[in-house]
């Protein structure tokens, strides 16, 4: 099944690994590129979570996934300066590598299209409304990651449908991310009109997901209307499971700490001290569970979300259902 995804990204089926933290596990990875379709390497998962020099773990990843291609995720927000410097490093190590995929998020990604375009690469960017999408295209991306209101993690506010209208007219690669939890899901993003779909919550209830068992139970666990956004993890808005500790917490920040998260002076200081407690607690919950009984991110996706399954029977029940309607259109 061709589309533009599957040509910029060198893919089979055009489905992306949503890059998570900390749920991007070499294993994860690899075996969604195994598939045909392309995992996304997260690189703090890798290096801080899972433990790896990042280019030993990216080469276990390249090896595991058997040559097929694999792409890196880089969140390129200048509120660190050493956190930009830790991605560039990255950058030049995967394009060293081979890796010729690239998928940005939450800043100006020219400099990364810069560099990638030199080696032949391309660079998607995730976008939440078309404001976004210009402020990414105007930096030379190749493709949008269109992030809905149904995604997992940091959320858009648009529907799928609205938002792959207001995207169109710019004529580049779209991809539908969130809401895919099930092969209808798949079918009904392409017969939209996106390129390709992006996964996150799906993969993480898999065999080869290294997550709690107690964060996998309560996606199989969840309904749709479970999932809400609050802003009290990372300090902008994040899709969550509404369990028994949200409730107790609430969604919303007192008025002090609003003011924080919105105030030009203090916001980036304020979403790098959320943020940076958010990952604490994520890797230790990764490891130990513990943490996973207070909060777990995931999208409205969890509808689709049965059972815990390997990547590859998830992927190929996916491709075989866009086949099969793929083949009943041009029969009617």
């Amino acid at each position: 099944m061709e589309t533009r995804l599957t040509r910029d990204a060198g893919c089979e089926i055009p489905i992306i690994g949503g890059a998570m933290y900390p749920c991007s596990n070499p294993e994860l990875v690899a075996a969604v590129s195994a598939a045909g379709a392309i995992g996304i390497v997260q690189p703090v998962s890798l290096v801080f979570v899972h433990k790896h020099d990042f280019r030993v773990g990216l080469r276990k990843i390249q090896k595991l996934a058997g040559g097929k291609p694999v792409g890196l995720n880089l969140l390129i927000e200048k509120s660190s300066e050493l956190y930009l410097e830790r991605n560039r490093q990255w950058l030049d190590i995967a394009l060293e590598e081979g890796v010729k995929f690239f998928i940005t998020a939450l800043g100006d990604p020219r400099w990364v299209v810069d560099k990638v375009k030199k080696t032949g690469g391309k660079v998607y960017h995730d976008v939440t409304e078309a404001k976004w999408a210009e402020k990414a295209i105007a930096g030379g991306v190749d493709g949008l990651i269109c992030v809905n209101n149904r995604a997992g993690g940091h959320a858009g506010n648009v529907a799928p449908q609205r938002l792959l209208d207001d995207l169109r007219k710019y004529d580049l690669p779209l991809i539908c991310a969130g809401g895919i939890g099930a092969e209808g899901d798949y079918v009904d993003a392409l017969k939209m009109g996106y390129d390709g779909v992006q996964l996150g919550t799906r993969f993480i209830a898999t065999t080869e997901c290294t997550a709690h068992q107690d964060y996998k139970d309560a996606i199989l666990k969840a309904k749709s209307e479970d999932i809400v956004l609050t802003v009290k993890i990372t300090g902008v808005p994040v899709s969550v499971i509404r369990t028994d500790y949200i409730k107790k917490m609430g969604t919303e920040p007192n008025r002090l700490t609003k003011f924080l998260l919105t105030n030009g002076r203090t916001k980036h200081y304020a979403r790098m001290f959320y943020s940076l407690r958010s990952v604490l607690q994520l890797r230790k919950s990764n490891q130990k569970g513990s943490a996973y009984k207070d909060f777990f991110q995931a999208g409205k996706s969890v509808d689709g979300v049965k059972k815990v399954e390997p990547v590859g029977v998830i992927v190929k029940r996916f491709h075989e259902a866009a086949e099969t309607q793929k083949n009943s259109s041009k029969s009617s």
